[in-house]
């Protein structure tokens, strides 16, 4: 096993500026990349001002690209976003104002085209298997159980 990178001050703060820059990072996520090059907390602490002083790090701006971006390409539910975005430690505010990036139009759109796609890609002949089927699917991806269901009775028989 070959021993472990050391890192200095400025090394390690250049490289998490070059990690913030590549994508949207969370505070969390720049926690445990700062842990695992074995920083000091001090050190830790220091950069993660650093980072926030001179904007790399912005956990409102991480929540509103990782909503749009999960919602736009993995066609995730709110429910799933929110359960994510919490796992990542972010405040409700932010998390409430990263959910207003989703229009509702798109919103309900999505579902709606999730939905068609999912039933037309079930072989399913009992209609309630069918349901069943689609019902997971979707929660599964994080969509409100209510909107689910009405989607469901609207568009199996």
């Amino acid at each position: 096993m070959h021993p472990q990178k050391t890192y200095s001050f400025d090394e390690a703060q250049k490289h998490l500026e070059n990690y913030c820059v590549y994508q949207e990072r969370c505070h969390k996520e720049v926690i445990d990349k700062l842990k695992s090059m074995r920083m000091i907390p001090e050190v830790i602490d220091a950069i993660i001002v650093h980072l926030l002083t001179n904007n790399y790090l912005n956990e409102e701006r991480y929540a509103k690209a990782f909503a749009r971006g999960k919602f736009r390409i993995k066609k995730w539910g709110k429910t799933r976003i929110v359960r994510e975005l919490k796992f990542r430690q972010i405040s409700r505010y932010n998390i409430d104002n990263a959910l207003n990036e989703i229009t509702d139009k798109d919103y309900f759109e999505t579902l709606h085209d999730l939905a068609i796609k999912r039933l037309h890609q079930i072989k399913e002949k009992n209609s309630y298997k069918k349901k069943k089927k689609l019902a997971d699917y979707l929660l599964y991806r994080g969509w409100e159980s209510n909107l689910v269901y009405e989607k469901i009775n609207e568009l199996v028989n």
